[in-house]
């Protein structure tokens, strides 16, 4: 007997198309998580793709502003990543002084 074709709705094909490009997941990931098949969702992203190409009309150029704010962005990025190493360090500096607190108090 025969399979019946699963039709998606258009707002269902954004949503997921959406998901992968927004959050960086996989193709394959985004597709098992909702259910589909990867290869169809794989489709979506690529007619996406190609669709953001042709409005775009400059072949993927950054206008001079974009560049700037990309800059920026990557800058900012860096910093976060820097404070953020810094934190990490802080709490498990702070991990460890309780450890040794408790082991103290307890008398081990």
């Amino acid at each position: 007997m025969g399979e019946t074709r699963r039709r998606f709705d258009p707002e269902f094909r954004a949503g997921a198309v959406r998901i992968v490009r927004e959050t960086g997941k996989s193709i394959a990931q985004v597709a098992r998580d909702l259910g589909i098949n990867s290869g169809t969702l794989a489709n979506w992203v690529q007619m996406d793709r190609l669709v953001r190409e042709q409005d775009s009309g400059s072949g993927g150029e950054l206008a001079e502003s974009e560049r700037e704010e990309l800059a920026r962005l990557r800058r900012q990025k860096a910093e976060w990543a820097k404070e953020r190493a810094e934190l990490e360090m802080e709490r498990d500096v702070l991990k460890r002084s309780v450890v040794l607190w408790v082991k103290e108090a307890t008398g081990r």
